[in-house]
């Protein structure tokens, strides 16, 4: 029973440790945003100030591994460069050291030292009550996301308390402390020191140890530094364990740190024994001391990040080799690549790869929109998941290409130039809303799926209808802006049209289906959630096209209003009205499944 008791314990420290960094993660995200990306940028843009403040983290709260959580979450939220996280990471190893040092205090003032009022149980102690209060009595927004990021870092903090907490008592046991002093075999040893850190989830905690056992006197140096060396290795554990569910960046980044442990064990111990076996060193057979101990540790992490410092380029590319991206993440990379620096002191190069990097975006959005509306006729948990992640990315699109445009307007530019600018700047937050619609779609599938809401024979064949309209509107909408195609663009706003009409005439028919005691409350308001979404997307549809009408004209209003995206009684667009009145007419007869296959350009 008492070993299920332990694994129990240890399961429960892991799913505090993985809730406690989603947590803060989200925290971090809703208080800062680009704020806190600028702060991380400034920080790390250089590899040198990337060591100092991974250090300074570590020092403060104890932990490399809970260091490199946090530098794993910014690197999943796309906050941080893969690059910059390697020097911070570099920095957490030696950061983890300082530990150590401190617990050598406790030998020096007893266990009610310094060393007690630095634990990590009261510096987490203190944040989670800070945590609360904020959380509780913040009567700002801002306020109960500092709260949340605190209770984050303290369950966090409280996880990898007790995944060690959980195995604490094998400290006790001889069996497990002799193996820590049996092998004079260097190999052992450093197994000793990967798989003893591993159980107890802790670099520092085996340092701890360490320390405990040399007031004994029993411990030499050739017994330590094997152990020590695999300290490190074993140390990645919790790291690796963070990186479940993260993207590949993430996953790389928490690759960073194994191989950084990993290349100081393999370089180190080979360097090492092979001098000792010629030089036979006379301080192997001394006995170590809590000091020395802490020593070592610190010296052979600081030496392992000089050796490898100049590197992190190469461990960068060794990191994406062995993680590779799919061809789908290089092409969307690639878009990225395309808003080159240099060329905003060319403006109209530089806009031109803007129109090439909001294909990519379109493209995207056209993809996502469509698989979102295929989850309200088939609801798939993968497509669903895959919803979310391509809203991101397409978020990110907003974000890259917004910064470089604003760049861009601090450069000068001719009339058209400057018009172009400010109508891409308009297209692209128009096209990140109609993804934030596509999204809120999937959640109102996901809802519709988990409480197992269906409407009635006839509202699904008039969704179906509507459906079928809103994807018309949204292929037509990216592929005239692919091929800036004006002629194609004034089908939207008359189709946009139409859609709103539809959408008004379907809630009035949903209210009488509710009286009628057809369909349910709850029904009833997925059902207009679902169609003011439609509504929405129909909106910026049509706004995106306005905008695309006007490029190229010297004396264009740059500045497009919801009332002018809906503007024209001209022949055609009565006549387009028309036709779209005629294809998309509900009194037609017959069931429509509105599908359409993920593979579709």
């Amino acid at each position: 029973m008492a070993i299920v008791s332990m694994i129990l314990s240890l399961l429960s420290g892991v799913a505090l440790f993985l809730f406690g960094m989603s947590l803060m993660g989200d925290g971090l995200k809703s208080v800062a945003g680009n704020k806190l990306e600028a702060f991380l940028y400034k920080m790390t843009n250089t590899p040198l100030k990337g060591v100092a403040l991974g250090t300074g983290v570590t020092s403060v709260i104890q932990s490399s591994s809970a260091t490199t959580v946090m530098v794993i979450g910014f690197v999943n939220s796309g906050m941080m460069k893969l690059k910059q996280a390697i020097g911070i990471i570099m920095g957490a190893n030696i950061g983890t050291s300082i530990t150590g040092w401190i617990l050598c205090l406790s030998y020096i003032q007893g266990s009610n030292g310094v060393a007690s009022l630095l634990s990590t149980a009261t510096i987490s102690a203190i944040v989670a009550v800070i945590g609360i209060i904020l959380r509780m009595f913040g009567k700002r927004t801002v306020h109960k996301n500092l709260g949340n990021i605190m209770l984050g870092f303290s369950i966090l903090m409280t996880g990898m308390q007790t995944m060690s907490g959980a195995v604490a008592p094998l400290k006790e046991s001889p069996v497990f402390v002799d193996m820590l002093t049996m092998f004079s075999n260097p190999l052992a040893g450093i197994l000793v020191g990967i798989l003893f850190t591993a159980v107890l989830q802790s670099a520092s905690a085996t340092v701890g140890v360490l320390q405990a056992l040399s007031v004994t006197g029993l411990l030499t140096f050739a017994s330590a530094f094997p152990i020590v060396l695999g300290i490190g290795v074993g140390a990645a554990c919790p790291v690796l364990i963070s990186a479940i569910g993260a993207n590949k960046n993430g996953k790389r980044t928490a690759l960073v740190y194994l191989l950084n442990d990993l290349f100081g064990l393999v370089v180190w111990s080979i360097i090492f024994y092979t001098v000792n076996a010629f030089v036979h060193f006379t301080f192997m057979d001394m006995v170590m001391s809590p000091v020395s101990i802490a020593l070592l540790n610190t010296v052979f992490r600081v030496a392992t990040v000089v050796v490898l410092f100049p590197f992190i380029s190469k461990i960068e590319q060794i990191v994406c080799y062995l993680v590779k991206d799919s061809a789908e993440e290089l092409e969307d990379e690639a878009d990225f690549d395309l808003l080159e620096e240099r060329l905003i002191n060319y403006p109209a190069l530089a806009i031109g790869q803007c129109h090439r990097a909001m294909n990519g975006m379109a493209k995207k959005l056209r993809k996502n929109v469509n698989r979102a509306m295929n989850l309200i006729n088939n609801y798939q948990q993968d497509k669903f998941d895959k919803v979310q992640r391509k809203e991101d990315l397409i978020d990110k699109y907003e974000s890259r290409l917004g910064e470089y445009l604003i760049k861009l307007t601090k450069h000068e530019m001719n009339t058209l130039q400057t018009t172009q600018v400010s109508l891409y700047l308009h297209t692209i937050n128009d096209f990140e809303r109609i993804g934030d619609h596509a999204s809120y779609i999937a959640h109102l599938s996901n809802e519709m799926h988990d409480n197992h809401i269906q409407f009635s024979q006839s509202a699904w064949d008039e969704l179906n209808v509507v459906m079928e309209a809103v994807r018309e509107e949204i292929n037509i909408t990216c592929n005239a802006f692919m091929n800036d195609d004006k002629e194609a663009a004034e089908r939207v706003a008359p189709l946009g049209m139409l859609i709103t009409k539809m959408c008004d005439e379907l809630k009035l028919h949903h209210v009488a289906r509710l009286s009628d005691g057809i369909c349910g409350l709850e029904e009833g308001t997925v059902f207009n959630d679902i169609l003011n979404s439609f509504n929405r997307i129909a909106a910026h549809c049509a706004s995106a096209m306005v905008a695309l009408m006007k490029s190229g004209e010297v004396d264009s209003d740059p500045h497009i209003h919801d009332s002018k995206i809906y503007p024209s009684n001209s022949p055609r667009y009565l006549e387009y009205l028309k036709e779209y009145c005629e294809k998309y007419d509900m009194k037609n007869e017959g069931h429509v499944l509105s599908m359409e296959p993920e593979e579709i350009e």
